[in-house]
C-alpha cells in the first residue's frame, strides 16, 4: 500500500489554513503537515519536512508565496485571493501546477487533489513516457473527474477497448499484447483507469504463491 502524499499548507491565517488541512485530510491519500504562516516558516518546513505538495497563498507577511515558489524544487499548488493575471502567471512562471482562487469549495480543492494523485501515478515510474501518457498526466491537473472521464487518448481508449472485447478479466501482459504496446506502458495505462475508477482491479494467486493482478471494466 502506498503511503499517503504529505501536504503542506502556508498561509497566515490559521483559521483557512486549519480548514484547508481539514479538507486535505478528507481526501484519501493524503495527509496534512502542520501548517505554517511565513514565508520563512514555509522554507523551512519544506527543508525539514520534505513534503509532496505544497498548497501555498500568495500574501504572506514576510514575503509573497510566489517568491517562495521560486527557491523550492517541490510540487506546488497557489491558493490564493490573489485573482489577477499577473499574479497567476507569474505562479505558473515560477513553477506552480495550479492556482485555485479563494474562496473555494471542498470539492474544488479535492478535485485537485485527486487530479494531482493521479498525476503523481501516471509520472511515478522511472520508465520512459511515451506522449499520450504525458499528455494525459498534464491533463490530470485541470480536469474534475467527470472531466477525465471524457478526455481519452488514443492509446487508453483503446487499453479499455481490449478489456470490453474480452471476457473475463485481463492481465497487464494480455492488454499489451492485444493493444501492441509495452507491459510497462500497459500497466501504467490500467493503473490510472483504476486511479478514476473506470476500470477495477482483482489479485488471484498462481502455483507459486505470488498475486496476478487482473483487470475489467467496473460495471455502471
Amino acid at each position: 500500500m502506498r503511503d499517503d502524499l504529505r501536504v503542506l499548507i502556508v498561509d497566515d491565517d490559521f483559521r483557512v489554513a486549519r480548514l484547508h488541512a481539514d479538507y486535505v485530510n478528507a481526501a484519501p491519500g493524503f495527509t496534512a503537515l502542520e501548517p505554517v504562516g511565513t514565508g520563512g516558516a514555509a522554507l523551512e518546513a519544506i527543508q525539514t519536512y520534505r513534503p509532496d505538495l505544497v498548497l501555498i497563498d500568495v500574501y504572506l507577511p514576510d514575503s509573497s508565496g510566489l517568491d517562495v515558489l521560486r527557491g523550492v524544487d517541490v510540487d506546488a499548488f497557489v491558493l490564493s485571493a490573489a485573482s489577477d493575471a499577473v499574479s497567476v502567471r507569474k505562479a505558473m512562471r515560477r513553477g506552480a501546477l495550479g492556482y485555485l482562487i479563494k474562496p473555494f469549495s471542498e470539492k474544488q480543492l479535492a478535485d485537485l487533489l485527486r487530479g494531482y494523485s493521479r498525476y503523481t501515478r501516471l509520472l511515478g515510474s522511472g520508465t520512459a513516457l511515451d506522449q499520450d501518457l504525458l499528455e494525459r498526466a498534464l491533463r490530470q491537473l485541470h480536469t474534475s473527474d467527470s472531466q477525465t472521464a471524457k478526455a481519452r487518448s488514443v492509446t487508453e481508449t483503446a487499453v479499455l477497448a481490449a478489456l470490453g472485447q474480452t471476457p473475463g478479466a485481463l492481465t497487464a501482459v494480455d492488454v499489451s499484447a492485444t493493444v501492441g504496446i509495452s507491459r510497462a506502458t500497459a500497466q501504467r495505462y490500467l493503473s490510472a483507469l483504476v486511479e478514476d475508477g473506470s476500470v477495477d482491479v482483482n489479485l488471484r494467486y498462481g502455483s507459486t504463491g505470488r498475486p496476478e493482478h487482473r483487470y475489467s471494466l467496473r460495471a455502471t
